[in-house]
């Protein structure tokens, strides 16, 4: 989910493009009526004329729950049978709605054009050294994926090792998982189909670019961790689904494989499983040295996780519980001999590096904790190079093996930073710098000598030096200092005018940290300001940070948020009817929360791919996982926390909610999209203003990651669109 936070700040932020009593005093956004034609198909139309558009019918069922004695109405569960016909003429009527709405407004052609002219720009990923090669992705423009390339000098003749988009005609076959063997002849890679998490792993040779006849199914949330001498990878699968409901179904029994090349699937060696805990999730690397394999086993998507490891130099390898208590997060980053280097919060929340060693396992500590947050940790011989955040953005520090400080990498501003990895004897190693200003550039860094040069600076059709970004911070309902990062269109000024998109997501220990989005461009070459507040439940102050944003406190993100805007209007930044909200995922449910508890606040609100039914949430792919951060709606008290705040169960019949897009996708194995369903059909039925309601649902897509490049651009486009329209964009 980290990964595709930043991923929806990257497309656009889940936004126009990208995954709020202040109405009465300040203006309420003009109504707006649509000519619909009438849908003629199965789901048929309401004609209520109470509001301005015709939407799908929806049959309401008398589904009623019982939650400790509370009972409550489901009306829509019918729509969590996604391929259902009645589901499916339903999702056809409401995206026939979307469209003809969308089609009304004049600028959404040239909101694409402009989408796509200043996407069309060559874009690097941050190089790595695989034996004798290096390897980089590299997208020239409005590739629907990135292309894996391979060469021997950076700036030296290059070949293609893989073109994900040779792997479908619309290029929703996506490059999901990537591993070299440790000597670069190897190429272990998986795929996945129309946004799914479902992997298959197959294995190229890198000197001929054939694939192998390996084929490795029904692997999910896995790397591949290739043993030393290259005769095979461990990996991390489910049990084959056993029904058609292979995107819904709830997921439990992860477990730890070994995959020998040149030998069938079935014969793969079964390294580790728990059938005691059904919850937990493994992930494996194999040591520098080749002599440990050490299995990462977590438990949902609580940070805290153990450690074990096993042995390969000896005759029948036993897997060791190292830490064998879930108290902190530890991240490996290397060993010498049986002593183990971790990045962790162990008695450090915000983060430390510490060594434990196979009999002494108590933690001695080499990089000490400071005042920043440690997101990172890479070793490089004797040095340790660390990725710390300050305030949301990146502070790169080196420090000898003693824990000494020995330099700051200077980098060109206010940014994030990615990289920075390599194998211990690495002598070089890479590097991203991007802001929300500054697109992607890639830079090589000499660990010796501290020298850094630059290697790949993109060319963007558009002067990026008529915008900024400044950070700002602000104070939430109890009185917490909260840090929120705006862009915009240099000399904008402040009268409460300008269109708003304010993001946020606050969870999982997710860090939102600057990146550079050509969408976003687009957004303030329009004249708006983009707002990225860093609210608790995220990573950018640490645990506790995080832990401030979860369970019965999750209230407190939505008040981060809350504030936030009412922040942004008190300084005339804008105004409710020029601020829209946006989120994906965590970030939707942030969405429909606070659109929710506070529909009077907001010009509009951009739901994208969210968690809507915080009751039901568990029962589908793995929805479990998240019970670390939201709790369970089994257990009485945490009960009352989620129905307190629950999306679709906060809606409420005569309410005036913001105009609404409700954005989601067929696919989506990781949010079920029955959540946005349901939440959109609710929505329109209680919508009591004029203001749209609507839902955009795409086709062969799943949560976002490997979304090809086209559909990126086209559900921005229509985002943007939309805001024009509600927000009364000139």
């Amino acid at each position: 989910d980290i990964l595709l936070a930043k991923q929806a700040l990257y497309q656009l932020s889940y936004v126009p493009g990208a995954s709020d009593s202040w109405r009465s005093s300040r203006g309420v956004p003009a109504a707006r009526r649509g000519s619909l034609a009438v849908i003629e198909n199965g789901a048929g139309v309401l004609t209520d004329q109470s509001t301005p558009f015709a939407y799908p019918a929806a049959r309401r069922s008398e589904q009623l729950d019982d939650y400790h004695g509370t009972t409550v109405a489901d009306p829509y569960r019918w729509l969590e049978d996604v391929d259902s016909p009645e589901t499916t003429a339903w999702i056809e009527a409401e995206n026939t709605v979307t469209e003809a709405f969308l089609a009304e407004i004049p600028q959404r052609g040239a909101v694409r054009d402009r989408l796509n002219a200043i996407w069309n720009y060559e874009r690097f990923s941050v190089p790595s050294r695989e034996g004798t090669l290096y390897a980089y992705f590299k997208n020239s423009g409005l590739q629907n994926q990135a292309v894996l390339y391979v060469c021997e000098g950076i700036g030296e003749s290059e070949r293609v090792l893989l073109d994900p988009n040779t792997l479908s005609d619309d290029g929703t076959v996506a490059l999901s998982g990537a591993s070299f063997s440790r000597d670069g002849q190897l190429f272990a890679y998986a795929t996945s189909a129309s946004g799914s998490d479902w992997l298959e792993w197959r294995v190229r040779e890198v000197a001929s670019g054939v694939d192998r006849p390996d084929i490795v199914r029904w692997s999910k949330f896995s790397n591949a961790a290739w043993t030393r001498d290259g005769s095979g990878f461990y990996y991390s699968r489910y049990a084959e689904p056993t029904s058609d409901a292979q995107f819904k179904d709830a997921n439990y029994y992860h477990r730890l494989y070994f995959h020998r090349l040149g030998t069938a699937q079935e014969e793969d060696a079964l390294i580790y499983e728990r059938a005691d805990h059904k919850d937990w999730n493994f992930a494996s690397a194999v040591s520098d040295d080749g002599r440990w394999l050490v299995i990462d086993v977590g438990e949902g998507t609580d940070p805290k996780n153990r450690i074990f490891v096993c042995d390969l130099d000896t005759p029948a390898p036993k897997v060791i519980e190292l830490l064998d208590t879930a108290d902190a997060m530890y991240h490996f980053l290397g060993n010498d001999g049986d002593q183990f280097i971790f990045r962790t919060t162990r008695d450090a929340p915000r983060g430390r590096v510490v060594r434990i060693g196979m009999t002494d396992r108590t933690p001695h500590e080499i990089v000490p904790e400071t005042a920043d947050t440690l997101q990172d940790a890479t070793l490089f011989g004797e040095r340790i190079i660390t990725n710390y955040l300050h305030d949301a953005h990146a502070l790169v520090r080196v420090f000898d093996g003693a824990g000494s400080l020995g330099r700051d990498i200077e980098l060109p501003g206010l940014g994030s930073v990615g990289g920075f990895h390599g194998r211990r004897t690495s002598t070089e190693t890479f590097f991203s710098y991007t802001s929300y200003t500054a697109p992607t550039t890639i830079y090589r860094y000499e660990i010796a000598s501290g020298t850094t040069t630059q290697v790949f600076a993109p060319r963007v059709g558009f002067d990026t030096s008529l915008y900024t970004s400044e950070q700002l911070f602000y104070t939430s309902k109890d009185g917490t200092r909260v840090p929120m990062i705006i862009s915009h269109k240099k000399g904008l000024v402040r009268d409460g005018s300008a269109p708003t998109i304010l993001y946020g997501y606050g969870g999982f220990d997710v860090s939102l940290t600057p990146a550079f989005s050509p969408a976003m461009l687009v957004w303030m070459e329009m004249g708006g300001a983009y707002a990225v507040a860093n609210l608790r439940g995220g990573g950018e102050y640490g645990e506790a940070w995080h832990l401030a944003g979860t369970g019965a406190l999750k209230h407190n993100v939505f008040d981060d948020f809350i504030a936030g805007a009412e922040y942004l209007i008190d300084e005339r930044w804008t105004s409710t009817p020029k601020l829209a909200i946006a989120g994906g995922s965590n970030g939707g449910l942030l969405v429909g929360a606070c659109m929710t508890q506070r529909p009077d606040l907001f010009g509009a609100a951009l739901p994208a791919v969210g968690v809507m039914d915080m009751l039901r949430y568990q029962h589908f792919t793995i929805g479990w996982a998240w019970a670390s951060d939201y709790g369970l709606s089994d257990d009485p008290e945490a009960f009352e926390a989620l129905y307190a705040y629950s999306p679709l169960h906060r809606l409420r019949s005569g309410t005036a909610y913001p105009a609404t897009l409700v954005t989601t996708a067929d696919h989506d194995d990781r949010v079920f999209p029955a959540h946005s369903f349901k939440f959109a059909a609710e929505l329109q039925h209680d919508q009591a203003g004029a203001a749209p309601a609507l839902i955009r649902i795409e086709s062969k897509a799943g949560h976002g990651a490997g979304k090809p490049m086209s559909k990126i651009i086209d559900e921005a486009a229509d985002r943007y669109a939309f805001l024009v329209r509600v927000l009364d964009m000139a």
